[in-house]
């Protein structure tokens, strides 16, 4: 059964247009959007997030809850202030089916046991993203929305998330919506959203 469905999704900032009419199905496993740069992978993860209302058209998730849905902008400075280890108290308090044992794969995994004390401001943009990807897949949500999650992380901590995402792909109750350039290498996709390049 489809987690989420777009159906004539419509959105433009002013007079440009970014989708006219975007139909997509987002089943369990891992989906892929994908598209160059200006090409709306951001955009849609924000429709999908509820931070964007779309023009025309809809997007249906499956339960309306917010804990059936995760998203964090990687770009955003709100938690900068926050210590990784709260940050991470915070959302386990926000979604019900957290994964303590999974958090503590993910940390060792992506290298970040040194900074589980730092506030986000500390570490690096690609050490901030990480944690940002560790509480994503941790959460449990049923849509996980990661947008660009390889972007300026070191390569021991992409091999490591490649692992995760194929693992993904076998989900039966769990959507992970990637926005890249490419595919992931190896992971096999519920489903491919191309917005071309």
């Amino acid at each position: 059964m489809p987690i989420a469905q777009i159906q004539s999704l419509g959105f433009g900032y002013g007079k440009h247009r970014i989708f006219d009419k975007l139909n997509a199905t987002i089943n369990p496993g891992v989906t892929l959007i994908q598209g160059g740069d200006g090409r709306g992978k951001s955009t849609l993860m924000r429709l999908l997030a509820g931070e964007l209302k779309p023009d025309s058209g809809s997007i249906d998730i499956d339960g309306d809850a917010p804990s059936q849905l995760f998203w964090i902008d990687p770009r955003i400075e709100a938690f900068d202030q926050v210590v990784a280890s709260d940050f991470f108290s915070q959302q386990r308090a926000l979604y019900p089916r957290f994964n303590d044992a999974m958090l503590a794969r993910l940390v060792t995994g992506l290298d970040l046991d040194s900074h589980i004390h730092k506030k986000l401001f500390m570490l690096s943009t690609g050490s901030k993203r990480k944690v940002f990807i560790a509480a994503a897949l941790a959460s449990g949500a049923p849509v996980t929305l990661l947008d660009m999650p390889f972007a300026a992380i070191d390569k021991p901590s992409k091999d490591f998330l490649l692992v995760q995402f194929r693992l993904a792909a076998g989900s039966s109750d769990r959507a992970l919506v990637v926005a890249d350039y490419e595919p992931p290498d190896g992971v096999r996709f519920a489903g491919v959203v191309d917005l071309g390049n």
